[in-house]
C-alpha cells in the first residue's frame, strides 16, 4: 500500500515528521524574526488586526509562504537524490501543495472570525441605536466577508480536486505494483477483489479521511492561539469556577470525555466489521463459482452462505445501537455546550456581540477539530477493515523488492501521467 507510492515508507515518514518538527520548532523560535532581514517582519505585538482578505497577503503571511516553500524544497531535494522513486512528484510536492491549501483554507476561516469581531459589535449597536450609520458602509462590512469567503471557497475546490487526483495516482501506483506482481499474487483467495475493489476503497476513505484529518490538525493549531486571546471576555466555568486558560480547558476536556467514550462504544466494531468482510468475500467466492460450473452455488449452500452474512449484520447492527446512543447524545449535547460555558459571562454583563460570535465560532472549531475520532468512528473502522484484508494480501510480497523491469514500468508510468 505504501511502498508503491512513497520512497522507504517507514525512514520517508519519519523523516517527514522529525523535519515537520524542526521546522515548526526553528520558526517559532527564530525563523519568523529572520523575516525582517528580507523586509517582511512580523505583525507588531501591539498592532491591530487587520480585517479581511488584506490579511493573506500581508508581510508575516508573505514570509510564512516563501519559508514554507524552502522546507519543502529542501525535503524534496534530500530524498531525489537520496532514493529517487518514480511517485515522488505527488508523494512529496503534490502532497505539499494540498497541505499548503489547507493551511490556506484554515487561514481564511481565522481571518472571518476575526471579522466577526468589530462587525457584530456594529451591528450590535444599529441594533441598540448606539451607532448611526448608513447603508453604504453597512455592505462595506459585509463586502470585506464576501471577499474571504469567496477566496476560501474556490480554495477548497481546487484543493478537492487536487485531492482526487492525487488519491488516485496512490491508487494507480498500489494497481501496478500488484498487477507486475500477479504472478505470486493470483493463487490467494480473493486477489482480484483486492487488487480492484479494496485498493479503490482504499484510496476512497483515505480521501475523506485524511483530508479531515490534516484539516483538523491546522485548524486546532491555527485556533487555539485565538481562543487563548478571546478568553479575557471569560469570568469563570460553570461549577470549576475561575480558572487559567478557561475555554481551552472547557475545549479539551469536554472533546476528551466524548473522544473516550465513543471509543469504548465502538471497541467491538473493527473486529465485526472485519468478519462481515470474510463472510460476504465466502457467499460472493461460491456466486462466482456458480458462474462458470452448474454444480457450484446450489440453493442449500448458497442459502447457508447467506444465512452467515445476515447473522454477521444483525450482530453489527445490535452492536451499532449503544455506539450510535453515545455518539449522538454527546453530538447533542455539544450543540449547547458552548453557551453553557459562557453563562456567567453573560450574566455578569463581560462579553458583547461580537466578543460572543468570536468565541462560539473559535470554540466550535476547536471542538470539532478534537472530535475528528467521534465523527469519524464508523470511516475509521471500515479503513481499518481495508488494511487489514491489503496488509494480509501483501504479506506474500513483504520484504521482496520489485525486478528491475517493474521499476522501469513504474517510472515509465509515473512520467507519462499527466500532472
Amino acid at each position: 500500500m505504501f511502498v508503491s507510492f512513497f520512497p522507504q515508507p517507514k525512514l520517508f515518514f519519519t523523516s517527514a515528521a522529525a523535519w515537520s518538527l524542526a521546522a515548526i520548532l526553528f520558526w517559532f523560535f527564530a525563523g519568523e524574526q529572520l523575516g525582517a532581514v528580507f523586509g517582511l517582519p512580523p505583525a507588531a505585538l501591539d498592532a491591530p488586526p487587520i480585517i479581511g482578505i488584506a490579511v493573506l497577503w500581508s508581510k508575516p503571511f508573505l514570509w510564512f509562504y516563501l519559508y514554507f516553500a524552502f522546507c519543502v524544497a529542501a525535503f524534496y531535494a534530500f530524498w531525489n537524490w537520496y532514493a529517487p522513486h518514480p511517485w515522488q512528484g505527488w508523494s512529496i510536492l503534490m502532497t505539499a501543495v494540498i497541505l499548503f491549501l489547507i493551511y490556506f483554507n484554515v487561514q481564511v476561516s481565522v481571518a472571518v472570525n476575526t471579522w466577526y469581531g468589530p462587525f457584530y459589535d456594529y451591528i450590535q449597536g444599529l441594533m441598540s441605536g448606539t451607532i448611526k450609520s448608513t447603508a453604504a458602509e453597512f455592505y462595506i462590512g459585509l463586502g470585506s466577508f464576501a471577499w474571504l469567503a469567496l477566496v476560501g471557497m474556490n480554495v477548497q475546490v481546487v484543493n478537492a480536486f487536487i485531492v482526487s487526483h492525487w488519491i488516485f495516482r496512490w491508487r494507480t501506483a498500489m494497481n501496478d505494483y500488484f498487477v507486475q506482481n500477479w504472478s505470486r499474487l493470483r493463487h490467494i483467495e480473493g486477489a482480484s477483489q483486492r487488487i480492484q475493489e479494496d485498493t479503490m476503497r482504499f484510496s476512497q476513505i483515505m480521501e475523506d479521511l485524511g483530508s479531515s484529518f490534516v484539516q483538523s490538525i491546522m485548524t486546532l493549531i491555527a485556533f487555539l492561539p485565538v481562543m487563548i486571546q478571546l478568553q479575557t471576555h471569560i469570568s469563570e466555568l460553570p461549577i470549576v469556577g475561575a480558572i487559567p486558560q478557561p475555554l481551552v480547558f472547557a475545549a479539551l476536556a469536554w472533546c476528551l470525555f466524548g473522544t473516550v467514550s465513543v471509543m469504548v462504544a465502538g471497541l467491538k466494531l473493527p473486529g465485526l466489521q472485519f468478519r462481515n468482510q470474510r463472510v460476504e468475500a465466502a457467499y460472493r467466492k461460491e456466486l462466482v463459482y456458480g458462474e462458470d460450473n452448474a454444480d457450484r452455488a446450489q440453493p442449500a449452500t448458497t442459502a447457508e452462505l447467506f444465512s452467515n452474512v445476515r447473522h454477521n449484520y444483525f450482530r453489527l447492527y445490535f452492536h451499532y445501537i449503544y455506539f450510535n446512543v453515545v455518539r449522538y447524545t454527546y453530538l447533542q449535547a455539544d450543540g449547547i455546550f458552548s453557551m453553557l460555558i459562557l453563562g456567567p459571562s453573560f450574566v455578569a454583563h463581560k462579553i458583547s456581540f461580537g466578543a460572543f460570535s468570536q468565541i462560539s465560532n473559535a470554540f466550535s472549531r476547536v471542538t470539532g477539530s478534537l472530535q475528528f475520532l467521534l465523527t469519524s468512528w464508523s470511516t475509521i473502522v471500515e479503513l481499518q477493515s481495508v488494511h487489514k484484508r491489503l496488509r494480509a494480501f501483501e504479506a506474500t510480497l513483504e520484504g521482496e523488492p520489485l525486478p528491475e523491469i517493474d521499476q522501469r514500468y513504474l517510472q515509465r508510468q509515473g512520467a507519462e501521467d499527466p500532472a
